[in-house]
């Protein structure tokens, strides 16, 4: 039996994988990044499953010790970058869970709020990302269930952007000192609807947004939080539940690696920054020597 409860699920291929979950006309942002650099392009699913683009990317992989993932959303014609204005249609949800893997599986799969995923891709010893291939959500509407459903079932805040890169099963994960083989299960290839996931509505209020204006009545929504903003009440709230800050340090830093240039540097000073506010409003939280230690050295 697997971690993701089925028997014999099937284990698929890159080019499977590409295939099973977009049209060939679909426009996808492949990220290629090593310790050194980061390289995007963006292609049609057509594209990716040729075998001289596949090659290319199997010797990036194998030889420079680039770690492989694809946009999981298709982007507008012609767009040339991976931001929110840029998606063109949402292809999926996805949930990340890099702590207690098994464990949050099991419970993820007695829910009833969820349907059962499309694919479980093993990324690592013990770490999990689960797929569910949908249509007829609005980017607006699937950040919203990506913020629930990480929120409701213990998967990782920085992953919960319509814009998200996910691995490519079938390539090494060359983040860590002993290469990893990525693999993925697919369990269902059911396309769900934003019926099929009946979870909560997200609250309206977080607890980090300023209260300054509390009573002047609201005459619109409050726009949508940055993904820096998640991170941010992240932060305060791991330290308040009283998480090792340099642990915290390091799952904001290996969320945010494919998006900053400096992504630890970025990671201490968001938990630096939480850790004086909640100082200043009579918080007790863990001190970390480290984090604000580094803050004043360049980016």
């Amino acid at each position: 039996m697997t971690p993701s409860g089925q028997e014999n699920p099937k284990i698929v291929s890159p080019a499977e994988y590409i295939q099973e979950n977009f049209r060939p006309s679909d426009r996808l942002a492949i990220l290629l990044r090593n310790r050194t650099h980061t390289v995007q392009r963006i292609v049609t699913a057509a594209r990716i499953t040729e075998r001289s683009f596949e090659e290319w990317l199997r010797y990036k992989n194998d030889k420079e010790w680039y770690d492989i993932y694809v946009g999981m959303n298709a982007l507008k014609p012609g767009a040339r970058t991976r931001t929110k204005e840029d998606i063109h249609t949402v292809r999926h949800l996805y949930l990340d869970l890099d702590h207690d893997g098994p464990a949050a599986l099991a419970r993820i799969r007695e829910s009833n709020l969820v349907p059962p995923a499309n694919y479980t891709v093993n990324t690592s010893p013990g770490r999990y990302q689960l797929v569910w291939r949908v249509e007829a959500v609005s980017p607006e509407q699937a950040e919203v269930l990506l913020r629930t459903m990480a929120r409701t079932f213990g998967g990782d805040p920085a992953a919960t952007d319509s814009t998200r890169v996910l691995r490519i099963p079938g390539f090494k994960n060359r983040k860590y000192e002993t290469e990893y083989l990525v693999q993925a299960e697919r369990h269902t290839d059911r396309v769900y609807h934003r019926l099929d996931f009946p979870l909560p509505s997200e609250p309206a209020q977080t607890d980090f947004r300023p209260r300054r204006h509390a009573a002047t009545p609201r005459l619109s929504e409050p726009r949508p939080l940055s993904q820096s903003e998640h991170d941010w009440a992240y932060a305060k709230r791991a330290l308040s539940r009283g998480d090792d800050p340099e642990e915290i340090i390091r799952r904001i830093a290996d969320y945010r690696a494919l998006d900053k240039l400096d992504p630890l540097y970025y990671a201490r000073l968001t938990v630096s920054k939480a850790q004086a506010e909640s100082r200043a409003s009579g918080e007790r939280t863990p001190s970390t020597g480290t984090a604000s230690r580094d803050l004043n050295r360049d980016p």
